[in-house]
């Protein structure tokens, strides 16, 4: 049976899936639960994408040192691929793990770098934690710099062997990755699935943190028979959608105000937000200037289940204050709309450490 939902009922299905309602989440540990990946992104005109994503779902209980805390002192997250994630997701990657890489070019690049890869986990194995420029380059075959790595070739080696699940990032100097051997750093007593159960369990996490969306390995690793089917009122598409997720839905808190970090997961798939929300979103940050039309880093406002406007603003250091460029409202704004919004940016403001201009 496929299920009939109103645009209304998905959107309250992914807003609640992303821990955007007003039931907030209790800590760091349950919003990457939830996520299953929170990304990392040093771009801060507010605050760096880590943390607004935290400060978005928990609010005035979120402090920044909760996050380092849970990576690198209670293991209960772990870094991989640019984001944070829930360690009960490690067992459920690890045997894709063990079967990477895919790529003809890379394997090759291996095989030819192998006396490299040995070199670079015996010197993790007897020195401990690392950075990558504490490594020798020593790459028999090199890689071209791309525009996003340079010409060190031990960071190459690191991220291809942390894929492998041979290396893990142990923590952070500031926003430089300390490695170690990923025996080192991951628990020991995880469980084991075989490929396809490990794959299914995976596919069904990420059905639970999007709450409904349209099968689509790239966009959101969700397959074809993941959750159950749903159609939704006046859309074309498939969709699945979580059956708790359904089973729940008339138990809604209610929605909210969010700002949401460009990076923001919610945001990842533009094709389910233009097909539920009505939202066509464009990050602005690699645009020219004059070609900008919300600003460099707009973070998209959340009222409830629509997108109503986009917040152009950056902290003054100088100043101590959170400057408001403009608060574009995508629909004008009813008077008790405005008035949550301001509270949220004093709340975003008093978190932050700083004042705020009032944009009305």
């Amino acid at each position: 049976m496929t299920h009939q939902l109103t645009r209304e009922q998905a959107r309250r299905i992914v807003v609640r899936a992303q821990a955007l309602d007003a039931d907030r989440p209790g800590d760091v540990v349950e919003v990457a639960e939830r996520l299953g990946a929170i990304k990392i992104d040093p771009t801060a005109t507010i605050a760096p994408c880590e943390h607004t994503i935290l400060w978005s779902r928990i609010g005035w209980g979120y402090e920044t040192g909760q996050l380092p805390k849970a990576v690198e002192d209670d293991r209960m997250l772990f870094e991989f691929d640019g984001t944070f994630r829930p360690m009960s997701l490690l067992p459920l990657m690890m045997p894709a793990m063990r079967r990477w890489p895919t790529r003809e070019s890379t394997r090759e690049w291996l095989a030819a770098n192998d006396r490299f890869r040995g070199e670079v986990l015996a010197r993790l194995r007897a020195e401990g934690p690392l950075l990558a420029s504490d490594i020798p380059d020593t790459a028999q075959v090199r890689r071209a710099p791309d525009g996003w790595y340079g010409p060190n070739q031990a960071i190459h080696m690191l991220e291809f062997l942390m894929r492998q699940g041979e290396v893990a990032i142990a923590r952070r100097e500031g926003r430089q990755r300390v490695w170690d051997l990923a025996e080192r750093v991951y628990p020991k007593d995880l469980p084991e699935y075989d490929d396809d159960e490990a794959a299914r369990l995976l596919e069904e996490r990420q059905l639970q943190a999007a709450g409904i969306a349209k099968p689509h390995w790239h966009w959101n690793g969700v397959g074809k028979e993941t959750g159950e089917p749903a159609a939704v009122e006046g859309s074309r598409w498939k969709f699945r959608v979580d059956p708790v997720a359904l089973a729940t839905l008339d138990d809604d808190p209610g929605g909210r105000v969010a700002f949401l970090n460009p990076y923001d997961g919610f945001l990842f798939d533009r094709g389910r937000l233009t097909e539920l929300f009505d939202f066509t979103y464009v990050l602005e940050q690699f645009k020219p200037k004059p070609q900008r039309r919300y600003g460099y880093f707009a973070h998209p406002i959340l009222l409830g289940d629509r997108f109503a406007g986009l917040l152009d603003a950056e902290v003054d250091h100088e100043r101590g204050m959170l400057r408001i460029n403009t608060v574009h409202e995508l629909t004008p704004f009813e008077p008790e709309e405005k008035d949550m919004v301001r509270a949220e940016l004093t709340d975003l403001a008093g978190w932050l450490g700083v004042g705020v201009e009032d944009p009305w």
